[in-house]
């Protein structure tokens, strides 16, 4: 398995970015602005967006048992520091899995959820799965895609989320390209400060002290309010504006940008591009948790505006109200278009005569994919929703499981040109993540039309064909991105990943050490180079790798895994057992580290704990015969025969051609006193295994006990030709009753 399908981009952003920031000026602190101007400082402090993103502080301990993926989580303050803890219960009541991370950041002001941060030794962060929501005056529950019966992968927070909870953080050199993994250098900003509305106020702070005129002071910093309307209002969607949370993709920044590039002022296009799903896609009533700006635009109180109605018509970003100073101050706003309609509409008995407009027509609402957070519905309807639209729902999979399949087309701008950059970036957002699969053949025919600079163009054309099957066409792409920019790891590691799964392992190999030169920190091309040496066979060289990718990323749970398979082949299992405990350590529900682990604990003769891991592999991968025929065995050992019949028969089920499970199956039988049975399977076994030793010897010693000593001796001589002396010794034993007999 390969974790290059998290695979790192290419392009020239970095570069781009400086020169950007250089043009416009350079960033001021938050403290500077305020020396200027208290009041706004003081109001704008608490507000959401001042509060989204903090060291953590005072963070109250607690104690959370998630239901259904039976796993306990606790808040713990240990030395001054605040852990949250996980951990599942086995039964006897031993805690295993346990993990223990520290609270470094918060991510969100409180006013609808607070996530908890963990940051790595590299500069990662992780969100933490337990998080704190608002609703019913503070409830903890799980982070969205945790709510289910099993724990997925540690999640990283990705540039465009802290895009849109930060100022303006710092970026290690070589993680500002497309796709990059998300790293953070020195200590981050804590919150959106005045330069994500305003531009940097470096040139702006400098010409006050100066002593400059007002209005060159008043021209070296961007104010919204002297902006147009439509730039204006961008000033918002920068952040505010999501069509979907689910794969489509619902936007892409352009790849001559830097993901923190943009500045208020300059059109969002030249930035970022948005999309949606085509009209008909029946899913126009989706509310989710980053909608504001999304349902706002299809207001008719917006559209018939003619832009006269932005975000600032009612909110003044630097004082939020609350309470009851809020509901007055949003009717009120309504008041100002709709006061005199709505006498007249009252007095004929049409409307009625309350005046509370946002609690009917822009109502608070759950939403479909935080499931624990409520928010206020900025799509402004004539009647408000059917239904409770306030009552719990369940995490629902198929939100994220089933996404949608289909054109995707442009949303902002509503339009974009049939020809040039546009063409290419509607191409890519078909494939990208996998909406519109059948529009491969349009991507791969714009790129041959204009061949443009951009390695990234390339890269999205590869992986959609390596996710399609084509790895040989994913390798003639990469290869062309890696020629655009020679020097970039991240398209050595696409290009490794393609060549490994095309079988040119020696080719990756060879790849992936050129580009380790450049890059030899990169964790990733460490343990893709693992994989590529093993499929030559050079496993010390491929433990070596491993061992370097977890140097630098030791919370990568497939390369404890892999890592644990390599030593664990070449006979160190102590050693072994350590790996695949790391894994799931890090990754409890990582179906294939459990079983490994499961096998290594029955090999030791740890039965009762070999099935504890056993039983979450079979019940996360349940089609994994091989796993279900390790399970059998570790059931039998313990005496618990008629679960070992069930499992061994399920593995069966899904691969008939396991002669491991056949022979086992036979082993069950023989024990049960029906050896016609158990011999049979044994000899299903040996056809599907000609030199399978074990079953042989099985074989053998029920036909000797038949008194077919002529077939029993055929078998028993296959036997003793085995590698494991056990068997040999059984086999000659047996052979030597045989020629005693005779």
């Amino acid at each position: 398995m390969s974790t290059a399908k998290r695979l790192l981009a290419i392009g020239a952003a970095s570069s781009l970015w400086a020169a950007w920031g250089q043009a416009r000026g350079d960033p001021a602190g938050s403290q500077a602005c305020a020396n200027c101007h208290p009041r706004i400082a003081q109001t704008y402090a608490a507000t959401g967006m001042a509060r989204s993103f903090y060291r953590a502080g005072d963070i109250p301990e607690v104690r959370f048992h998630h239901l259904p993926s039976d796993t306990w989580y606790a808040m713990e303050r240990k030395d001054g520091r605040i852990f949250q803890r996980r951990w599942r219960i086995r039964p006897g009541g031993r805690e295993v899995l346990v993990e223990e991370l520290s609270v470094d950041y918060v991510m969100g002001s409180g006013n609808h959820v607070r996530s908890y941060l963990h940051r790595t030794g590299r500069g990662a962060f992780v969100e933490l799965p337990l998080a704190w929501y608002a609703e019913n005056g503070g409830t903890w529950a799980m982070e969205p895609g945790y709510d289910r019966d099993s724990l997925p992968p540690p999640r990283q927070i990705a540039y465009e989320c802290m895009f849109c909870h930060n100022a303006y953080p710092r970026i290690p050199a070589g993680h500002e390209e497309p796709g990059a993994e998300p790293l953070y250098t020195g200590e981050l900003p804590q919150g959106i400060d005045c330069q994500r509305c305003h531009g940097p106020g470096g040139d702006h702070v400098r010409a006050a002290q100066q002593g400059a005129s007002v209005e060159k002071v008043r021209q070296a910093i961007v104010n919204p309010a002297r902006l147009s309307a439509e730039r204006q209002m961008e000033v918002c969607l920068q952040c505010h504006l999501e069509t979907t949370s689910q794969p489509l993709p619902h936007s892409i920044v352009r790849y001559s940008r830097g993901p923190y590039s943009y500045r208020p002022g300059e059109p969002l296009a030249q930035f970022e591009i948005f999309f949606d799903r085509a009209p008909a896609a029946g899913r126009d009533d989706d509310f989710e948790i980053a909608h504001s700006a999304y349902r706002f635009r299809k207001s008719q109180c917006f559209l018939q505006s003619a832009g006269k109605l932005t975000c600032t018509t009612c909110h003044n970003p630097h004082d939020i109200p609350r309470g009851a100073a809020a509901k007055e101050h949003y009717n009120g706003v309504c008041g100002q278009c709709h006061s005199a309609g709505l006498r007249a509409a009252a007095a004929a008995g049409k409307h009625t005569a309350a005046t509370d407009c946002i609690g009917c027509h822009m109502p608070k609402r759950r939403t479909a994919d935080v499931v624990h957070a409520v928010m206020t519905d900025h799509f402004i309807e004539r009647h408000p929703p059917a239904g409770d639209l306030l009552a719990p729902i369940p995490e629902r999979p198929e939100f994220f499981a089933n996404p949608y399949r289909g054109e995707v087309v442009p949303y902002y701008p509503p339009a974009l040109a049939a020809t040039g950059e546009d063409a290419l970036y509607l191409a890519v957002a078909q494939v990208a993540q996998r909406s519109n699969p059948g529009a491969l053949p349009r991507l791969a025919g714009e790129l041959a039309r204009q061949k443009p600079a951009p390695a990234q163009f390339y890269v999205e054309l590869g992986q959609a064909l390596l996710g399609a099957g084509d790895s040989a066409g994913a390798v003639a792409q990469f290869e062309a991105a890696a020629k655009t920019n020679p020097k970039s790891p991240s398209a050595a590691l696409n290009l490794a990943d393609a060549l490994t799964e095309s079988g040119q392992a020696a080719r990756a190999t060879a790849v992936l050490e050129r580009a380790l030169e450049i890059a030899p920190e990169d964790a990733l091309l460490w343990y893709q180079l693992g994989i590529a040496r093993s499929q030559t066979g050079a496993e010390p060289g491929a433990i070596a790798a491993l061992e370097k990718c977890l140097n630098f990323a030791p919370d990568l749970a497939e390369a404890h895994n892999l890592l644990g398979t390599k030593v664990a082949s070449a006979g160190d299992f102590e050693r072994a057992g350590e790996e695949f405990a790391a894994a799931v350590r890090i990754e409890p529900d990582f179906a294939e580290a459990l079983g490994n682990y499961g096998h290594l604990l029955a090999v030791r003769k740890e039965y009762g704990e070999a099935t504890f891991y056993f039983a979450r592999s079979v019940k996360l991968r349940p089609d994994d015969a091989d796993v279900r025929t390790n399970y059998a065995v570790a059931l039998a050992a313990l005496g618990r025969l008629t679960e070992a019949r069930a499992q061994i028969d399920a593995a069966l089920a899904r691969d008939p051609q396991s002669a491991d499970a056949h022979s086992f199956k036979g082993t069950l039988l023989d024990r049960e006193g029906l050896r016609p049975e158990a011999l049979q399977e044994f000899l299903e076994a040996i056809r599907l295994r000609p030199g399978f030793a074990l079953a042989h010897l099985h074989a053998g010693r029920i036909l000797a006990a038949q008194g077919d000593t002529a077939a029993a001796e055929r078998h028993l001589r296959q036997a003793a030709e085995s590698g494991d002396p056990a068997i040999q010794s059984e086999a000659a034993a047996l052979l030597r009753q045989i020629v005693h007999l005779r």
